[in-house]
């Protein structure tokens, strides 16, 4: 295997135990999301793919899907932590801005965005993309941090000597946003983890 490749998988490893030194489990949080969302079916889109964390828990359950982000050098990341485990192929990596996406209306059933929303300067704006993109019967999963979680995140980034960047969006406005165009809703939390679902019907 390529050195390019271990090297970022140890950083990936040293990433996932850091976080979970603080109380942040990345993986079993990724799985958190999954299961809450199923079932999974048809054309998916995941929007924000940062370092692919939730792209692997995507790739690793067999699901093939589109995944985009406006940071190439994050996506880069991502590629390689799929090219691990030899799961690059389970998706199709683009560079978009979630404000206007390139995709033609209703081209998804399942569209995902985690952790996110609070790093969103127009959140409505892209939330208008997500619908637009959304097949009738189709289902929107948004997922961010709990207050819990974004302290963690924060008590992270300030070990780090980093500060975390965010505009405070919180998941309750996406959730208006939906029930305001007539979506089902259905809500979960772990300690860490909102998760919103929203169902065109």
């Amino acid at each position: 295997m390529e050195k390019e490749v271990l090297e970022n998988h140890r950083r990936y490893l040293e990433r996932v135990n850091f976080y979970r030194s603080f109380g942040y489990d990345l993986e079993k949080e990724r799985d958190f999301i999954l299961d809450k969302s199923l079932p999974i079916s048809g054309e998916i889109l995941e929007i924000g793919t940062g370092k692919g964390h939730f792209a692997l828990a995507l790739a690793k359950r067999g699901y093939r899907f589109i995944s985009i982000d406006i940071s190439k050098q994050e996506q880069e990341i991502a590629i390689l932590n799929l090219r691990y485990f030899g799961l690059e192929k389970q998706s199709i990596f683009k560079i978009e801005d979630a404000e206007h996406l390139s995709f033609p209306s209703q081209s998804f059933d399942t569209i995902f965005s985690i952790n996110v929303f609070h790093h969103l300067k127009n959140p409505l704006l892209v939330l208008d993309e997500i619908m637009r993109l959304l097949r009738r019967g189709g289902k929107i999963v948004l997922s961010d941090f709990s207050d819990r979680g974004l302290k963690i995140i924060n008590a992270c980034h300030t070990a780090e000597g980093r500060t975390h960047d965010y505009f405070k969006h919180r998941l309750d406005e996406a959730k208006a946003y939906f029930i305001n165009k007539g979506f089902d809703i259905k809500e979960s939390q772990s300690e860490v983890q909102k998760v919103i679902i929203a169902k065109y019907v």
